[in-house]
C-alpha cells in the first residue's frame, strides 16, 4: 500500500514524530495508523531504555499560576539544541497547563494525567524516540495562596521561581521578590524556616572554625551563634539584602508596602549547577 503525504501529515499531527519517521512507520505498518503509532511508541521506549544512563542536564523549566494555584515543572533533555526546540517547549507548556488545570500535588500525578491517546509519562517517552535523547520530568513544585508571582529568569526557561505573599498587592512587588529568589537562592523564609539538620551542620562548622582560630572554649558558642546570624542573612529570604535597594532587607521592603505584608512560601528550580 502506497503511503500518501496526507497520511504522513495525519500521523505526524497525531504523534509529533518527524515526517520520515511517520513515513517509515506507515510503510512498515502497511498503512495501519494504530500499528504505525505502536511502532513509533516502541521506538521511543527503545531510545529511552538505551539512553537511561545518560545525563539529562538541559531542558525547559516553566511556571504558571491560575486561580490561587501555582506550579513549576522541568522537562529535561540532553542537549541545548533540543531544549530550544519549539515543539519541546510547547510539550513542556502543555504538561504544565494540564498539571495546573488538575491541581496536581505530585510529579507522579502529573505523569499519570491523560494526554493525547496516552498519559503524560508515555508522551514524554514518545518524544524521546522522536529526538533520540533521554527525556525526563523533574523539579515539580506547587504553591497556593492569595497572591502568587512567578519569574522565568531572562525568559530562557532554565531557572524559574514562584513566591506567595499573604496579601494581594501589585504584581510588580511579587515579581521583584521572585527575582530576588532567582538571584540570591535563599533556602528559607526566615530563621524558623531553616531545616534543623542544615542549622545544626552550620553550627558545627562555625564552632570548628572558631576552634581552629584558637578562640577560648568558653567563647566558642557565642562566636558560633554570631556567625549563625550572618548565615541567616545569607540564606533567609526576609533577612537577605534586597537587591533593588541595599539599604533594606527583603522583609523591610515588604513592610514599606504594608506593615503586615510577608512571604508565606516560595519555590525555585534551575537546570544550572550552582
Amino acid at each position: 500500500m502506497a503511503v500518501t503525504m496526507a497520511d504522513i501529515t495525519k500521523l505526524r499531527k497525531m504523534t509529533g514524530a518527524g515526517m520520515m519517521d511517520c513515513k517509515n512507520a506507515l510503510t512498515e505498518a502497511g498503512g495501519d495508523f494504530d500499528q504505525a503509532m505502536k511502532i513509533i511508541r516502541e521506538k521511543g521506549q527503545a531510545v529511552a531504555a538505551k539512553r537511561s544512563d545518560r545525563e539529562a542536564a538541559e531542558g525547559c523549566v516553566l511556571a504558571k499560576v491560575e486561580n490561587g494555584f501555582g506550579a513549576m515543572i522541568a522537562l529535561k533533555c540532553e542537549t541545548d539544541f533540543v531544549a530550544k526546540n519549539e515543539e519541546f517547549i510547547k510539550l513542556t507548556q502543555d504538561i504544565l497547563d494540564a498539571a495546573v488545570a488538575n491541581k496536581c500535588a505530585t510529579l507522579d500525578e502529573v505523569k499519570a494525567l491523560p494526554m493525547k491517546d496516552a498519559d503524560v509519562e508515555q508522551v514524554v517517552t514518545d518524544r524521546s524516540g522522536i529526538t533520540g535523547e533521554k527525556m525526563e520530568l523533574d523539579g515539580y513544585a506547587t504553591v497556593e495562596g492569595p497572591s502568587i508571582s512567578v519569574y522565568n529568569h531572562q525568559g530562557k526557561n532554565f531557572l524559574c521561581t514562584m513566591v506567595v505573599l499573604n496579601k494581594v498587592v501589585d504584581e510588580k512587588i511579587g515579581r521583584e521578590v521572585a527575582m530576588q529568589i532567582a538571584a540570591m537562592n535563599p533556602i528559607a523564609i526566615d530563621e524558623n524556616d531553616v531545616p534543623a539538620d542544615v542549622l545544626e551542620k552550620e553550627k558545627e562548622i562555625a564552632a570548628d572554625k572558631a576552634r581552629q582560630e584558637g578562640k577560648p572554649e568558653n567563647m566558642i558558642e557565642k562566636i558560633a551563634m554570631g556567625r549563625i546570624g550572618k548565615f541567616y542573612k545569607e540564606v533567609c529570604l526576609l533577612k537577605q539584602e534586597y537587591i533593588q535597594d541595599s539599604k533594606l532587607t527583603v522583609g523591610d521592603y515588604l513592610k514599606t508596602i504594608d506593615k503586615d505584608l510577608t512571604v508565606t512560601a516560595f519555590k525555585r528550580f534551575t537546570l544550572r549547577a550552582e
